[in-house]
């Protein structure tokens, strides 16, 4: 199962490192001499090979200059900014607003045929009404102390719905019931939105399975994640997105997600879930 989701980050980062290193040690230079050549502090030339410190694409090019193999530096280049993307605190994705991480979700949707959606903590994007949108992000953008466009990025993020009608494109959903009993804004903004998911479970584009609080757990909660086409998944943390393309553990997280759906029920099941989730807010 999968283990930390930050793992394929920083496997990524230390692959990263010791390609610097050996590029270091083919040119016969010791730390020191590298670190002269390139114009700065022997303890940078450190950090950046245990993977302590990201190389920008300058760092690169000086190092490759100082190893005499510029021929190398467009494609470190390249592997340290897929590495960069691979693991993004939140409030750096967002420190414009939350528009143009939804406009980014948009197409990933767009692309992709099949959208596998586990959801621990809330109803997923693109099944989510206006108001439950509203709430949500208000409060995202509360906490992390980020510029306040959420009218903006709600329209982004409902924009996502037309895949649901359009496209032939399909989304296989988990809910644990706790999203279904976890009040996010009033009672009517959460009300309408327990509707709302009784209005898109009979879509053909959608299939909706509920895990009960009964359930008999063989797998643990885990954190929200998402999987596109089986080639690229995206895990979000409380403080970052971790976006995942290696395909050991995308397959991990495919086996989780079956085993996931073996404890959701569906159908009539999952609609009676959902209406006593509607009734208690009664």
């Amino acid at each position: 199962m999968p283990a930390s989701p930050s793992s394929s980050a920083q496997a990524a980062r230390e692959a990263l490192a010791k390609r610097l290193q050996h590029l270091r040690q083919d040119a016969g230079l010791t730390g020191k001499e590298l670190s002269s050549r390139c114009g700065w502090h022997p303890a940078k030339t450190t950090r950046i090979q245990k993977g302590e410190a990201a190389p920008s694409d300058a760092d690169i090019r000086a190092w490759c200059a100082a190893c005499g193999a510029e021929d190398q530096t467009e494609d470190l280049i390249a592997t340290a900014r897929a590495v960069d993307s691979m693991y993004v605190e939140w409030r750096r994705i967002h420190k414009n607003g939350m528009r143009k991480v939804q406009e980014d979700f948009y197409t990933l949707h767009e692309q992709a045929a099949v959208c596998r959606v586990y959801c621990s903590n809330a109803v997923p994007g693109f099944f989510q009404t206006a108001d439950f949108a509203t709430a949500l992000m208000q409060s995202i953008t509360d906490f992390q102390g980020t510029p306040n466009d959420v009218a903006e990025a709600v329209a982004a993020r409902l924009a996502r719905s037309r895949f649901l009608y359009e496209g032939g494109h399909r989304f296989v959903v988990l809910l644990e019931e706790w999203v279904l009993r976890s009040r996010i804004g009033d009672r009517e903004t959460m009300a309408n939105q327990l509707r709302h998911l009784l209005d898109v479970l009979p879509l053909p584009s959608v299939s909706l399975g509920v895990i009960p609080f009964t359930a008999q757990r063989v797998i643990w909660p885990l954190e929200a994640f998402y999987v596109f086409d089986d080639a690229h998944a995206v895990v979000e943390t409380l403080t970052a997105e971790i976006n995942i393309r290696q395909p050991r553990e995308i397959a991990d997280y495919r086996k989780a997600f079956a085993e996931l759906a073996k404890m959701a029920v569906y159908g009539d099941h999952a609609r009676a879930l959902i209406n006593s989730a509607v009734s208690a807010l009664r």
